[in-house]
């Protein structure tokens, strides 16, 4: 169980570093006017942001994922990996139920950690900005609107990361196993990145809009007033507005942020765990055997 919460660990800190630049230009396109848009794609934004704010601006909100990504990573892995084993054994509805569970109970940190993400991300530059940081911002939140503020689109987060998990740790599953994922295998490192990479985009088109509906809600009142009571009138003036493309904004960079963060994070993951689980079962002083033909990897899946 702790090899599953450090080996999250790890998988949060590198997903996080390499995904935090495409999941700014995916807000910014997601919230910005349809009347007046500040970006004409993910291009231009990315373009866009360098020119005026530098590579750093790509960076905004960084703190508020880098700590809660950590730290969500472990529990999603530990939740899912014990969950797995609880259910009794491992058949696809089994990685499906385990991931979804794995997703409800990270909604609790997932949920504020976005919405400071989400503030920062949008926020001026330069010395008219509101928030310092991630706590500077949930703590202005809680004081303005208290703990129902900071859980600002609790409900929508749920709905976007209990399917999107099972659907996530499922396709790893299935992929790894087609890909002959095994111990010694010299591609082994790169089919984990293919398998994790698509894992990635495959659960964000599962329920991305969702996503950009908890977006805007999280959104909602930064700039003028709140326009959205809820979850179906934001949904119902957004199509109303904007039509039916507009849950699909921010897809193009969301999808190139996906394959490379999972890559990373599920390759961490399964390496750590393959690793640490090989040391840990090898009594000391003795020679590390060769994986024998049809080895199980030690990966999330199969704990």
């Amino acid at each position: 169980m702790a090899l599953d919460f450090l080996a999250g660990c790890a998988g949060g800190v590198a997903g996080v570093l390499v995904g935090h630049p495409f999941d700014t230009v995916k807000v910014r396109l997601q919230v910005q006017s349809v009347d007046k848009p500040q970006y004409r794609g993910t291009l231009h934004c990315f373009k866009s942001i360098i020119k005026q704010e530098s590579v750093l601006g790509l960076y905004k909100g960084l703190g508020s994922p880098l700590m809660g990504l950590t730290f969500i990573n472990a529990l999603v892995f530990g939740v899912q990996g014990n969950t797995l084993r609880a259910l009794g054994h491992d058949s696809p509805v089994n990685q499906f139920l385990a991931g979804a569970a794995a997703g409800a109970i990270q909604c609790v940190i997932c949920c504020p950690m976005e919405l400071a993400k989400t503030r920062l991300q949008l926020q001026d530059t330069g010395p008219g900005r509101a928030y310092k940081g991630s706590l500077d911002c949930l703590a202005q939140i809680y004081g303005n609107e208290g703990l129902r503020g900071v859980n600002r689109g609790m409900v929508s987060t749920l709905l976007r990361e209990t399917p999107s998990f099972g659907v996530y740790f499922l396709t790893y599953d299935v992929l790894t196993r087609a890909l002959g994922c095994e111990p010694g295998d010299r591609l082994l490192v790169p089919k984990l990145l293919l398998a994790g990479g698509t894992s990635g985009i495959v659960s964000w088109l599962s329920t991305y809009p969702v996503d950009v509906v908890k977006s805007r809600l999280q959104a909602d009142g930064l700039r003028g007033a709140p326009r959205y009571r809820g979850i179906l009138d934001c949904v119902r003036q957004s199509y109303r507005a904007e039509g039916w493309r507009v849950f699909t904004r921010g897809l193009a960079s969301t999808l190139l942020r996906a394959f490379p963060v999972n890559a990373a994070t599920f390759a961490t993951v399964t390496v750590v765990l393959t690793y640490a689980r090989g040391e840990e079962a090898r009594p000391e002083g003795e020679a590390v055997p060769a994986a024998p033909a049809g080895a199980a990897l030690a990966q999330p899946s199969s704990l």
